[in-house]
């Protein structure tokens, strides 16, 4: 069995902690590690199963010395400039930024889903946006058995998936601090606001979710609509999702449906209040799903509520499990 070479880049960030926390807990066959990110946090030491690491600084030359993978969580310009220079090295690159997911020649993947597309890139694959990823999983598996027609989200997301400067906000109790990340304080409030607004009253977010839908499941032309909102939790992302199916279904054998998908747990038990929570998840890779009752505003409809840890499989665990695939295919 081939031993790989694996850099990370973006290494002091919160999701490029959370790769090498996956990676150690996954002990996959590496030989070796490299770890870049900006000038002002080269020199910090990691440790990866008990072997250390010195973050080095970003380069053109970065990837010279012959990697196999790169994860990448370090912004889209960054992305944009150094994914094609490793992949022009024989690297092949997961990209958690979101500076590839719509170019047509580059895979965006969640591995429960559509694996098969990840072997057809061209050095590049990406890795979709937090929300998205968990919402494919039931998505997926609902969307094989009775086609969907119609998606609603409505996105209740942690403040870690803004970065370090967001927790601070967070934490800024008082709110006498000047604010690092948020245009209003984010403690003890909601903002229906994440990214920057576009022309058409939508964030870059919610486009992000519409297009990612689309894309990953198949379906140019999927009806799919969504509110996204920052909520004062520290982390895992909860969504409301509302589907309405071309087929007909039966509450039991939908549900039975989601129980049998990879990586998905039903917690789904009303009389004794079981349902997914944020403060639940964190720490996990699978998808939580719960809260699911038909809608009977339309012919063929179910409501559901999705959890899961935004930094983990919303990001670090997803880019990991495409790296991890991809091993298994190429040794």
């Amino acid at each position: 069995m081939k031993n790989f070479k694996v850099a990370i880049v973006g290494a002091t960030g919160l999701v490029g902690r959370a790769v090498m926390q996956v990676l150690e807990e996954k002990n996959l066959p590496i030989e070796s590690y490299g770890l870049f990110a900006t000038a002002k946090s080269a020199g910090t030491v990691f440790s990866i199963l008990g072997k250390e690491y010195v973050v080095e600084e970003l380069t053109e030359h970065s990837f010279d010395s012959g990697f196999d993978f790169a994860i990448f969580s370090a912004g889209g310009e960054t992305s944009k400039k150094y994914a094609p220079i490793a992949a022009e090295k024989g690297c092949i690159v997961v990209d958690n930024s979101s500076y590839f997911r719509m170019d047509t020649s580059v895979p965006l993947v969640v591995p429960e889903v559509n694996m098969e597309d990840a072997f057809n890139h061209h050095g590049i694959i990406a890795n979709p946006n937090c929300s998205t990823i968990q919402a494919m999983l039931p998505l997926k598996a609902l969307d094989d058995k009775y086609n969907i027609k119609r998606v609603v989200y409505s996105t209740y997301q942690a403040v870690s998936g803004a970065g370090k400067n967001a927790l601070y906000d967070l934490e800024n109790i008082d709110n006498k601090e000047p604010l690092k990340k948020f245009p209003y304080p984010i403690y003890n409030n909601c903002l229906p606001h994440i990214d920057n607004f576009m022309e058409n009253g939508y964030t870059k977010e919610e486009m992000k979710m519409i297009n990612e839908t689309r894309k990953i499941l198949h379906k140019p032309d999927l009806k799919v609509t969504a509110t996204t909102v920052r909520v004062p939790v520290r982390n895992s992302h909860s969504e409301s999702i509302n589907l309405e199916f071309e087929k007909s279904f039966e509450l039991e054998e939908l549900v039975q449906t989601l129980k049998d998908f990879p990586n998905i747990i039903v917690e789904d038990d009303t009389s004794n209040n079981l349902y997914p929570m944020p403060i639940n998840a964190s720490g996990y890779d699978e998808v939580f799903v719960g809260r699911i009752r038909r809608d009977f505003s339309v012919d063929s409809g179910i409501n559901l509520w999705v959890v899961a840890d935004n930094i983990r499989k919303g990001a670090a665990s997803n880019a990991v499990q495409i790296v991890e695939k991809l091993m298994e295919h190429y040794n």
